[in-house]
């Protein structure tokens, strides 16, 4: 059962890459500070509104110091429109402070260390680590990862980590990092939450969805 899920994932690989030659991440960043930011923010809120906010917050807050140091209900504001904004702001705020006691300020290259930082789960460390430090520690399982994984039959679980787990066992190590943007480009494209395409699909064949979705 492995070896054929791992066949049909190669095969999913194949055609997406074949779909989707360019993707890669969406979220705008030009340091790890940044994209550890972004990706904190993108919980639950789309990369395009991440980058909306995100294009005036990066000019505000340059260094982890600044938002350290930031008054809390000034940052609450400035990310209000990504959602969760409250709970956001206390862990970006209470992560820099960590990165600064505990990392002298840098951005940390292991995937313990990078679980350490408030606001941070698997999905964010697996961003940071593959795309700031070449360093692939896992698949960074997003919502859209999440639900074409489900839909696809490459695993039964609903929570991330679990979804990860059951990802890594059939998805070549190669294309761990490659996979995720994939996936992800596939779910705002085709296969989206409401009404996925399934006609247009080129996955339609291996879907065990396809033709049970209206």
């Amino acid at each position: 059962m492995k070896k054929e899920s791992s066949n049909k994932t190669v095969e999913i690989i194949r055609l997406l890459k074949e779909e989707y030659p360019d993707a890669k991440i969406a979220l705008s960043y030009s340091n790890p500070l940044e994209l550890l930011v972004a990706t904190i923010l993108s919980a639950q809120c789309t990369d395009k509104r991440v980058n909306i906010v995100t294009q005036i917050l990066f000019k505000k807050y340059r260094e982890v110091e600044d938002y350290a140091n930031a008054n809390l209900r000034e940052l609450e504001l400035d990310i209000k429109s990504t959602g969760f904004y409250r709970n956001k702001a206390r862990n970006i705020k209470k992560c820099c402070q960590m990165l600064i006691r505990k990392f002298n300020s840098r951005i940390p290259n292991t995937m313990e260390e990078l679980l350490e930082l408030p606001g941070v789960a698997r999905k964010t460390a697996n961003i940071v680590l593959s795309n700031v430090f070449g360093i692939i520690a896992g698949i960074a399982v997003d919502t859209h990862v999440c639900r074409l994984a489900n839909r696809l039959g490459l695993t039964e679980n609903k929570d991330p980590n679990k979804i990860e787990m059951d990802l890594m066992e059939q998805v070549p190590k190669t294309d761990w990092a490659t996979f995720t943007d994939l996936m992800i480009t596939q779910g705002r494209m085709t296969c989206t939450a409401k009404k996925p395409k399934c006609e247009i699909c080129v996955l339609s064949k291996l879907c065990p969805s396809a033709f049970k979705l209206d």
